[in-house]
């Protein structure tokens, strides 16, 4: 368990208030707690626990939006991006899938979500054709969030797809058939641009890729972005790069901060303004089954992933209304910030 302390983050930390000292036996001494302390602290939990009522709903997509969070590199933050991201659209009244085709199963695990060998999971809709209704469960203390698990069989599904007909089309298939209404489907998926990865492409229609601030952080990034030129060349054409996130950005050092810039010059618009900050609060969640939204509300990660889904939610408006295409292959990194492909 974790103490009050803790509550409010590094960013909130109590700030002395008004207190009623002991006057006798039947007069109590009460101190506000951290939550309430700071303008910032009080914000961040009306924000969770009104979403709605505040003035700031955000407007739900009018179709289901299907969002693919890829990036064949790992440590880049796929995961942490997907549950936070999920979480906090939730949380803003939105219905939210998250769908864990990573083997490793983190994205299970932050949410909650059992996910131990004899639980159906993923690999059941993807190898078995079991329905994805079957699988899919709530997830705790989240309203409107729910997940797809993955088990470690999914290990192995990369090679029993080979076999397997629509084998790029499978997930797809599973989600089309999916009946309960949703606004939104993140998938997260494995640092590979294997079979997995490929039925997540053919199933969603935006990219979202998160790009961690550090050395080599745009290393392999053309690859990604030509694998998804071909699956829209060859079997989804309205799929297309709508979102980049900036991930683990420290605005103390020089080398965020010129690789945020580089990133924003060759990918413009589709960058969020968002950056999400290296933060400890992020990494611990994960190990008390939480996102940092349920974690450490007040935190300055959970406020920056709370901006982040809105962003998205208003830029899927305004592109809803544009008929906007995200980029295209159009991309080398400079051998200044990642030396490329090798």
């Amino acid at each position: 368990m974790r103490s009050d302390a803790n509550i409010a983050g590094p960013m909130t930390d109590p700030v002395p208030g008004p207190r009623s000292e002991s006057l006798g036996d039947d007069v109590s001494r009460e101190t506000p707690s951290p939550m309430d302390d700071t303008p910032i602290g009080r914000a961040a939990q009306l924000a969770v626990q009104t979403p709605g009522r505040t003035g700031e709903a955000l407007p739900r997509p009018e179709n289901t939006r299907v969002m693919v969070v890829a990036n064949q590199k790992g440590g880049v933050g796929k995961t942490t991006t997907t549950v936070n991201l999920a979480a906090s659209l939730a949380l803003h009244g939105a219905r939210v899938l998250v769908v864990d085709l990573d083997p490793q199963g983190n994205a299970s695990t932050a949410l909650g979500i059992d996910h131990h060998a004899e639980v159906p999971s993923i690999y059941d809709v993807l190898v078995e054709s079991k329905p994805l209704a079957d699988v899919v469960v709530p997830v705790p203390d989240v309203e409107g969030l729910f997940c797809a698990p993955a088990t470690i069989d999914l290990a192995g599904a990369e090679i029993e797809l080979v076999s397997l007909v629509a084998r790029e089309s499978r997930l797809d298939r599973a989600i089309k058939a999916y009946e309960q209404p949703l606004d939104y489907i993140l998938i997260d998926c494995p640092p590979s641009l294997g079979l997995l990865t490929v039925n997540a492409l053919v199933a969603g229609a935006e990219v979202l890729i998160p790009i961690q601030c550090e050395y080599y952080a745009l290393e392999g990034l053309g690859q990604l972005l030509r694998n998804v030129d071909l699956v829209r060349g060859h079997l989804n054409p309205k799929l297309h790069v709508s979102t980049i996130l900036l991930t683990m950005y420290d605005g103390r050092t020089r080398l965020a901060s010129q690789v945020a810039e580089e990133v924003r010059n060759h990918f413009g618009s589709e960058v969020l303004r968002t950056s999400i900050p290296r933060s400890v609060r992020i990494s611990e969640a994960p190990s008390y089954g939480q996102t940092v939204l349920t974690y450490d509300p007040g935190s300055s990660g959970s406020l920056s992933y709370l901006e982040a889904a809105r962003e998205i939610a208003l830029r899927g408006v305004a592109q809803a209304g544009t008929g906007t295409e995200g980029l295209t292959v159009n991309y080398e990194p400079q051998h200044s910030m990642s030396e490329g492909n090798q």
